[in-house]
């Protein structure tokens, strides 16, 4: 574990601050609560590399991540409010798209695919977002799940058979 220094957190925070919070975004479908769950994953990375008899952060990767699936779990809990894939996620992606008629087509796909994606075991929503949007190895899955990584490739390739066969209807 690196020595704990500003500098090496504002390291770890400009690594990671924008795929977490769109991991975050996805999962919550609210740009303000993101923020919140975003920062607060981060003011626990601080506090938990701050402790003078703190564990060891081996991969701070997995510990963010892991961190904001908790968190996300427990905002959950806390507000019982059904968790669906937000739309300004397709919204976003297709401002990137150069072309007229491909935008129109990528964002019927997009809605095709965040539909089929919405109707999956929250497991298999994570590991599919982790492994091809957020190009997680299947190693850091492993850590950010607690899992052996033949696990974790037996959940990715259930969790793709899964989202094929919702996007067949």
């Amino acid at each position: 574990m690196a020595k704990l220094t500003p500098r090496y957190f504002k390291k770890i925070y400009n690594l990671y601050v924008e795929k977490i919070y769109r991991f975050v975004f996805i999962k919550v479908n609210s740009q303000q609560i993101a923020e919140d769950l975003t920062s607060e994953v981060f003011l626990r990375f601080w506090k938990t590399l701050k402790k003078d008899n703190s564990q060891k952060i081996e991969n701070p990767k997995a510990f963010l991540y892991k961190t904001a699936r908790n968190l996300i779990i427990d905002h959950y809990r806390s507000y019982s409010v059904k968790k669906e894939i937000s739309i300004e996620e397709v919204k976003e992606t297709q401002e990137l798209v150069q072309n007229a008629k491909k935008k129109d087509l990528l964002l019927l796909e997009i809605e095709e695919i965040q539909r089929a994606l919405s109707k999956l075991k929250e497991e298999y929503q994570d590991v599919i977002l982790w492994y091809y949007l957020d190009n997680l190895s299947v190693e850091e899955i492993a850590k950010i799940l607690g899992k052996s990584e033949n696990a974790v490739r037996v959940m990715i390739h259930r969790a793709i058979n899964s989202l094929k066969n919702h996007l067949k209807v």
